[in-house]
């Protein structure tokens, strides 16, 4: 068989390959071809969905195969490898530190990455600011006897390898089932009429939480059914203000010239305005 395939390795890190003369399914170990080497990692899809998730996340899927192709399955043996070298990243981390130290760095090292022949080595890291790490690059080349690459990351990105648990009290989204990290604006919020104190939309990683996006789309389309808030409209009493609108339970709340209150169902207050509608008249839409 041949196609196409998703590998993951550690942490949210996932590239795509060509395979020929292999039955792949998902959840498999296999080696794949890595820059000037080999590096094993776990099938997360084949076929048509690996194409089009490597087509949706910009993983530079535009000629007909990728670059890297999967070689074999991964033996028992090389996986227990790939086990020891996991634990060995903890050793790697702890040294990294101590140079970062010792060469007087503002970076903060997040994670390490062995590849599977252990001829390069990723040291993930975050970072106010630009580093000037040429000499850090050389003492760790000497120490891992290895090709070292230096990755700069983001605290969303640093909060996605780490893991953790969010407020929900579920793991965070990011490092177990979010496929991509897209931009979360503060509008969000606001159209979900969400409080806007940082400390309570706001993740681990101290950004806004990716989850204000799942029900971003319900909260924009229920609110369209209604009168937008602020708006002057004619009722059976004559001209009132919506003040409030509660899209769980369709109900608005009005003020009256007189500044008397009353909160009616959508239905109803559809049924006062009639035919006129829930527009405000022409002369309220060019005054805005």
């Amino acid at each position: 068989m041949s196609g196409f395939a998703e590998v993951r390795f550690k942490g949210t890190r996932k590239a795509y390959f060509a395979y020929a003369g292999l039955d792949l399914r998902p959840g498999q170990h296999v080696v794949v071809q890595a820059d000037r080497g080999e590096d094993i990692g776990e099938v997360s899809a084949v076929g048509a969905i690996a194409e089009r998730k490597c087509s949706s996340s910009g993983g530079g899927c535009t000629t007909p195969t990728p670059e890297h192709a999967v070689l074999r399955h991964a033996r028992d043996a090389e996986v227990a490898t790939l086990d020891q070298l996991r634990h060995d990243e903890e050793r790697v981390r702890a040294e990294t530190r101590k140079l970062v130290t010792r060469h007087g760095l503002k970076m903060k090292v997040t994670e390490a990455e062995w590849q599977f022949d252990r001829n390069k080595l990723i040291i993930y890291f975050t970072a106010d600011k630009r580093v000037d790490f040429r000499q850090l690059v050389r003492d760790l080349a000497r120490t891992f006897r290895a090709r070292i690459e230096l990755k700069q990351i983001g605290v969303r990105d640093e909060a996605a390898l780490l893991g953790g648990v969010g407020r929900c009290g579920r793991e965070l989204c990011c490092s177990t089932w979010l496929p991509e990290l897209k931009p979360v604006s503060l509008q969000l919020a606001k159209d979900q009429r969400l409080s806007l104190n940082p400390a309570q939309i706001s993740g681990c990683c101290g950004r806004l939480m990716c989850c204000l996006m799942y029900e971003h789309r319900t909260y924009v389309e229920a609110r369209r059914r209604f009168p937008r808030e602020g708006r002057t409209i004619r009722t059976s009493l004559g001209e009132e203000k919506v003040v409030a609108v509660d899209i769980w339970h369709d109900l608005v709340t009005l003020r009256g010239i007189d500044g008397e209150r009353r909160t009616v169902s959508l239905d109803e207050l559809k049924g006062e305005v009639g035919a006129r509608g829930l527009r405000p008249p022409a002369k309220d839409e060019a005054d805005e």
